[in-house]
This record gives C-alpha cells, sequence and structure tokens, in this order.
C-alpha cells in the first residue's frame, strides 16, 4: 500500500512539473523565440495592435508608399475572403481605409479570426491600425457575407528605404472555440427569421380575403 501511494505521489510530482515546463514554455519562451525567428527571415512580421493617438498626424505629400494586401485561408478554413483592394498608394501620415470581404459558404454558423502579419519586418512599427477587423472574431451565418473594414496609418518615420509593404491576413476557423459567439448568432439569426414570419402573417388573411371576394364575384349569375 505505501508502495501504491509512493508511486501516485511520484507520478503527480511529474505531471506538476511538466505542467510548469509547458508553462513557462508558452510564456517566456516562445514569444521571443517567435521574435527572433521574424527578426532573421525578415518575414512574418508581427503587426501593432490598436493604435490610438492624441495628435493628428503631418502629411508627408511628398513622399508614396506602397501598401499591398493579401488574404489567406488556413487549412480547413472553407470562407471566401479577399481584399477590396489588393494595393493602395498612400503618404505616410495620411488616414486610410479600405475593406476585405468574407463569406460563410457553409450551411452552418461559423466564426474567423484573422491574424495579421507584415514584410518587410521593419515596417511592423510604423503601420498603425487605427480600426481592424482583426481585433475581434468574425462571425457569420449560413451563406451570410461581410465587409470587414481596415484604418491604418503610414507613419512619417517609416524608413526611406522602404517602398513597399505587404500586409498578410490568414483566416482561421475558431467555431470550436466560439460558443458564446455561435449562441449568440443563432438567437440573433431565429429573432430575425421570427420578425419576418410575424410580417408575412400580417399580409396572409388580407390577401386570402381578397381572393375570396374575387372568386365570389366570378360565381355570381349573370342577369
Amino acid at each position: 500500500m505505501a508502495a501504491e501511494q509512493k508511486q501516485i505521489k511520484n507520478t503527480l510530482t511529474k505531471l506538476l512539473g511538466l505542467v510548469v515546463v509547458m508553462f513557462v514554455f508558452a510564456i517566456w519562451i516562445m514569444p521571443p523565440l517567435y521574435d527572433l525567428i521574424c527578426e532573421v527571415a525578415g518575414l512574418n512580421g508581427k503587426t501593432q495592435g490598436q493604435y490610438v493617438s492624441a495628435v493628428e498626424a503631418e502629411v508627408d505629400n511628398s513622399r508614396w508608399v506602397n501598401v499591398q494586401f493579401v488574404a489567406i485561408n488556413n487549412e480547413g478554413m472553407p470562407w471566401e475572403f479577399q481584399p477590396n483592394e489588393f494595393s493602395i498608394k498612400v503618404h505616410p501620415g495620411a488616414a486610410t481605409v479600405t475593406h476585405f470581404v468574407a463569406k460563410n459558404p457553409t450551411d452552418r454558423i461559423m466564426v474567423g479570426q484573422a491574424v495579421p502579419s507584415m514584410v518587410p519586418s521593419n515596417a511592423t512599427n510604423y503601420f498603425h491600425k487605427t480600426e481592424c477587423f482583426c481585433f475581434n472574431k468574425q462571425t457569420l451565418g449560413p451563406g451570410e457575407e461581410a465587409e470587414l473594414g481596415l484604418r491604418f496609418i503610414v507613419d512619417q518615420d517609416l524608413p526611406k528605404a522602404v517602398k513597399t509593404i505587404t500586409l498578410s491576413y490568414s483566416l482561421f476557423d475558431v467555431t470550436d472555440m466560439s460558443s458564446s459567439e455561435v449562441e449568440s448568432k443563432a438567437k440573433e439569426l431565429q429573432a430575425l427569421q421570427t420578425n419576418e414570419l410575424s410580417i408575412l402573417t400580417e399580409f396572409v388573411p388580407d390577401e386570402s380575403r381578397n381572393n375570396n371576394v374575387h372568386v365570389a364575384n366570378r360565381m355570381q349569375p349573370l342577369i
């Protein structure tokens, strides 16, 4: 009995140690490792989060920067996903708005999450997203299509050598881990369907009465 308890204790200790190692790896090792790979390769630079500025930026009208947009579906993501504009020329400091389009061609509610990356990586600190669909999950019903907005500013301090920036969005299917979003969308669609049926039933009785009157008139004998 004592040997069995000792074995169980050793097993629990090993499992606890494994959990700690995984936690340390995920929190402290993975992010710097990802940053290092991006820096060395010069690819898939992480973009910044939402940008908020208290001072309006000055526009550098003497310079143009070409911003390219790429839409990628992660493996297993069936949505149709693409930018409205594949490239835009902008002046640094100028706020620019563009859109991506996503459509759910399936017969079920799905939730997508767009993850951005940028080339060259040294441009990431100078590309500011003030509004972006990538900040939130996107929930679409069966056959639903949505226009996804992006508002950004290219910083005036962008290195002069950078003439072109490529912003890529990889779209992931996160439906299985988004039960609350799916439930909320299902309620929304149900309410919409109930409202449409209610409007329809308001008109059906009147149409039926009109049809009955026409039938009665046709059946009256000629004098």
